[in-house]
């Protein structure tokens, strides 16, 4: 009797190697990229319903944003030539080369457009850059998470189908707690619906997520990335009650808006944190592809029979 195999890696060392991304520098370059690009969508409906303070908000929220991930991509990069560089091809297969060319075009639109709106100059010019923006957000706003699903990281990679709903979901209650913070009274109803449609998506996003990726799960349960996800779980919880509740009070409705800009933040430094303990886990990266390759044989010997 041969003993049933056991798991095992050559000295317990990871599989593969993680990625060497800075945390903060990365992890922001997630969490803004969303509020960006969700604002920068939702700017364009608030235009359309005659909301000028509310767009304004959002404008200037992702003209700020998107700077601020600008910033932190060449910081990570470590020179600013270096993503120029990445502007010398065009591959569409590629997350990287399309978020790229993406970021080269949505960053001027979203800067024009907070420009535009804040000086009251060239409006026509700022129309255009707005709508441009706006329909750019929402691929802002995802591609990210295409980008790191991309990669051979299981708790990434294995979550590739729910990620982008988890992104677009966690950027919408960015975008909609910074309506709520800066817009005026009367003009809270639209952020309040993005903040908690989006709050209700990123959790449904993530709980089917962790219940069909299996094994890699536990990375976002356990240890820092455990905590990171249960405070952004916990201050979405507590944003959407303020958000709600405090309809006739601008404490409640800051408080809540204030809680859900920081849950989106928790839930992508959450999500990277999750990335990079997989990563090091070289049980994630062997034990389900041994799964997959026994359910392979399985329906294939399934298949034989019947024929």
């Amino acid at each position: 009797m041969v003993p049933e195999a056991e798991f095992r890696s050559y000295y317990g060392l990871p599989v593969i190697n993680k990625p060497v991304w800075e945390p903060l520098d990365i992890g922001g370059y997630l969490f803004l990229g969303g509020l960006a690009g969700a604002s920068s969508a939702a700017a364009v409906v608030a235009d359309a319903h005659g909301l000028s303070q509310l767009s304004r908000v959002w404008k200037a929220g992702a003209a700020g944003a998107a700077t601020l991930s600008l910033v932190a991509l060449v910081h990570d990069l470590g020179k600013p030539e270096r993503f120029v560089n990445m502007l010398r091809v065009v591959k569409v297969t590629s997350p990287m080369s399309v978020g790229s060319w993406l970021l080269s075009a949505y960053a001027p639109a979203a800067l024009v457009a907070a420009a535009s709106e804040l000086t009251g100059r060239s409006r026509m010019l700022g129309t255009a850059a707005t709508v441009g923006a706006g329909v750019l957000g929402p691929a802002v706003a995802s591609y990210t998470a295409v980008l790191i699903s991309n990669t051979a990281v299981p708790a990434w990679h294995d979550a590739f189908r729910e990620m982008p709903f988890v992104f677009v979901g966690s950027g919408a209650m960015a975008a909609g707690g910074l309506g709520l913070v800066g817009a005026p009274a009367d003009q809270q109803g639209l952020p309040r619906r993005l903040a908690l449609t989006g709050a209700a998506a990123e959790l449904v996003a993530s709980q089917i997520l962790e219940h069909r990726i299996g094994l890699p799960r536990e990375s976002y349960k356990r240890g820092r990335a455990g905590v990171l996800m249960r405070l952004g779980e916990g201050t979405a919880a507590a944003g959407c009650a303020l958000a709600v509740a405090g309809k006739r009070k601008r404490a409640a409705r800051v408080a809540g808006g204030l809680l859900l800009v920081a849950s989106s933040a928790l839930t992508r430094f959450g999500i990277f944190q999750a990335g990079m303990d997989s990563a090091d886990d070289p049980e994630h990266t062997v034990r389900p592809q041994r799964e997959r390759l026994e359910r392979s044989e399985s329906s294939t010997s399934a298949r034989a029979s019947s024929a």
